[in-house]
């Protein structure tokens, strides 16, 4: 039986971030991944903004592409486009990133078991066992802590006693061949019930274009592909579709004894968009942290490792209850109402407003929320009858 301080399940990001960290502090990992290989490609349009790139020392080599404008279409058409002078935001290889933090943390010492399905975990007084298929065989691993970082999907959590996943939503992409040179979102309930689609260009001759669905995504995923085909704004499609689904609201616990969340296992995303990258990434910081400080006291109880809760929800708690306040009321929302409230926000410089506020980020969305429905024709377009989150 293999022995480890802490076993990481999932070598996405936010794994094999906390897995690296950890590492670099002197303890013994393992990552055990269901993929049989690292880096291989998912449905995520991989966008991120520069400050997650240098706040995590992503490095330059992930970087696809730089953005500092966009269009947004509204169900019948209307455009709007945002610019600014500065990027603001990474259009980064996805699947590289994943390869990128999963070498750097082997070079630090971690052993990754690739194509081994976890099965069970098992707590106790004296420690953790992890039970898991690789290759037809029985893994069984012993450490002090784990660490669920799986990912949307994972039955993991509610074995452990965590509770049962909240509200989620299925996403669809694919890599097709494009000469667009700006990311385009659309909006619609014949694009995306209740959400929107992207074409998020990727090299000057490919791009992806994907969406988030409340239903049947491999409805309307091909039905967005038929219409920019048609436009000409891409060519076929290369490759298969790949699905996924996102957590929109957080477990309602995220830790236990010898046990951590992390990232889209815990529904740290943000609701507006489904991004995950940065939120998962920023509670990986914290998770290590608590970590580090438990191993070195030997206390690995619920109690001692609540902190990582505590901090994550001080940091991101607010951001998130009002992303999923706004996501819940844009659902709402008929095609009239969006297309109405895109002639306001274009008629009334709301665009330009928000763009020149520098406040607004591309990371916190809490700010722009506000700011719309704060607006008097705005919110009466769209039917906001209280405007929440007022005061901090």
């Amino acid at each position: 039986m293999k022995s480890y301080d802490v076993i990481i399940v999932g070598a996405g990001p936010v794994g094999s971030y906390i897995a690296s960290q950890l590492a670099e502090k002197g303890h013994s990992l393992a990552v055990v991944e269901q993929k049989a290989a690292l880096g291989e490609k998912i449905c995520c349009a991989g966008i991120i903004s520069p400050r997650c790139v240098d706040s995590f020392a992503l490095g330059e080599d992930i970087i696809l592409r730089r953005a500092n404008s966009a269009k947004l279409f509204s169900p019948s058409g209307r455009l709007l486009r945002v610019w600014r002078p500065e990027t603001q935001a990474c259009i980064i290889d996805r699947a590289g990133l994943d390869a990128s933090l999963a070498k750097q943390a082997q070079g630090r010492g971690v052993d990754y078991w690739l194509g081994s399905l976890v099965s069970s975990i098992s707590i106790g007084d004296d420690g953790v066992r992890v039970e898991a298929v690789g290759q037809g065989e029985r893994l069984d691993f012993k450490a002090r802590a784990v660490v669920i970082a799986t990912g949307f999907g994972s039955s993991l959590t509610q074995q452990l006693g965590l509770g049962k996943a909240g509200d989620s939503v299925m996403g669809g992409q694919v890599e097709v061949m494009s000469g667009v040179e700006e990311v385009e979102v659309y909006f619609g309930r014949e694009v995306a019930p209740g959400f929107f689609g992207w074409l998020v260009p990727t090299s000057p001759d490919k791009a992806l274009v994907g969406l988030l669905s409340r239903r049947r995504p491999e409805f309307y995923l091909p039905k967005l592909l038929s219409s920019l085909e048609a436009e000409g704004k891409i060519a076929s499609a290369g490759t298969k579709p790949s699905y996924r689904g996102i957590l929109l609201k957080p477990l309602a616990k995220t830790y236990g004894d010898r046990l951590l969340v992390v990232g889209g296992a815990a529904g740290q995303v943000k609701p507006t968009t489904g991004g995950g990258i940065y939120y998962g990434l920023l509670c990986a910081d914290i998770a290590v942290a608590i970590l580090h400080q438990a191993l070195g006291r030997g206390d690995l109880s619920a109690r001692s490792l609540a902190g990582y809760e505590r901090g994550w929800r001080r940091r991101l708690g607010r951001e998130l209850r009002m992303g999923y306040w706004a996501r819940k009321l844009y659902e709402h929302m008929s095609d009239a109402q969006i297309d109405r409230a895109f002639d306001i926000i274009k008629s009334s410089g709301i665009d330009d407003a928000l763009l020149k506020a520098e406040e607004v980020s591309f990371d916190w969305h809490g700010e722009v929320i506000l700011r719309l429905v704060g607006h008097q024709l705005l919110a009466r377009a769209i039917g906001v009858v209280k405007i929440p989150f007022r005061s901090k």
